[in-house]
């Protein structure tokens, strides 16, 4: 996959060092001279591009017109919305990625200016508390489709309402699944006639809507 990064400071460079460990083609923007972010930065010489974040020559240099994903992490958030119009609508890249320095702003963040993902670490960081508050012990594995279903995890107490029937007697909701059991340290695939025991870890893939549901019939009664 070939990536550009804009935007050199420390999520660009770590960034970078990430997707060119797992065997991604990346090149980074950056403004500062070359010698400079080259005494300053892990990657190898040939990674880095010197120039503005907004200048098309530069952007046109680091091989945007061919990149599958584009990436506008800089300190400044108005030239990550720069970059990402230009990488959407003058390069056509088909997935473009914006960082989000001041959360009011994140407003702006949107197919209009060419974002097709918005990194919003604030917003994250306030989605993750609102789980751990909502959700109590069940944790949360795993988002998938766009945090539409998740793969969720909670080990069944003696009291669980999981534990009175078979699996295929109990009132799921609709939009989940049982994925996996482990049991002892040992991974069980369910079946219908499968009982829980106490103490059983219980894997499940279900919908954003039907979460609360999942945690009434997992927890303690």
């Amino acid at each position: 996959m070939k990536v550009v990064i804009v935007g050199g400071g420390r999520t660009g460079t770590h960034l970078a060092t990430l997707l060119l460990a797992q065997g991604h083609h990346v090149r980074l923007v950056e403004g500062r001279p070359e010698d400079s972010v080259a005494r300053r930065s892990p990657l190898p010489a040939d990674v880095i591009v010197t120039g503005s974040a907004i200048d098309l020559a530069a952007l046109a240099a680091a091989g945007m017109a061919e990149a599958d994903v584009a990436a506008a992490v800089t300190s400044d958030d108005t030239e990550n919305l720069v970059v990402t119009s230009l990488a959407k609508y003058h390069f056509k890249v088909h997935r473009v990625i914006g960082r989000i320095n001041n959360p009011r702003l994140a407003w702006l963040f949107t197919s209009t200016f060419g974002v097709d993902v918005a990194l919003n670490q604030a917003g994250v960081m306030a989605r993750l508390i609102e789980e751990e508050m909502s959700l109590g012990d069940m944790l949360m594995m795993l988002k998938l489709r766009r945090g539409e279903y998740s793969l969720v995890e909670e080990r069944l107490s003696a009291g669980s309402p999981m534990l009175k029937a078979p699996l295929k007697d109990l009132p799921l909701p609709k939009e989940c699944v049982i994925a996996a059991v482990i049991r002892q340290g040992k991974v069980q695939i369910p079946r219908g006639n499968m009982t829980f025991e106490a103490n059983d870890e219980v894997l499940a893939v279900v919908s954003t809507a039907s979460l609360s549901s999942l945690k009434e019939l997992l927890a303690t009664s």
